[in-house]
């Protein structure tokens, strides 16, 4: 019988995003589909987008040396960054990114309206 061999993590397998910290994105899925939010962190290597305020879940917080009261705290939690798109800014409708060279500068736009993103 065969044993399978496990992928080792491949730092080229990280996902390529268009979006950045501080863009205003639509989610597309889940308990806050349609929603808007701003994304607070991107995490790459497990392809996780953080909202601010969005996704959240509770947790049982014991008593510590940071946390002396304890109880339960809102955690975020992240969505996975294929279920945000962002937020066109004329049309205020979710749309894909793309890049082009303006005045000898690489800058992002909407592909719906064609608005230029910074």
């Amino acid at each position: 019988m065969q044993t399978k061999k496990f992928k080792q993590h491949d730092p080229k397998s990280e996902f390529k995003s268009k979006l950045r910290k501080g863009d205003e994105v639509v989610v597309l899925a889940g308990k806050s589909k349609g929603e808007t939010a701003k994304i607070e962190t991107l995490d790459k290597k497990r392809n996780r987008v953080f909202l601010a305020g969005k996704n959240t879940n509770k947790k049982h917080q014991k008593p510590d040396m940071n946390n002396q009261d304890g109880g339960i705290v809102d955690v975020p939690m992240g969505i996975h960054i294929s279920k945000v798109a962002l937020l066109d800014s004329k049309t205020k409708k979710a749309t894909r990114l793309g890049y082009k060279v303006e005045g000898g500068r690489k800058v992002r736009f909407a592909k719906s309206s064609g608005a230029v993103v910074e």
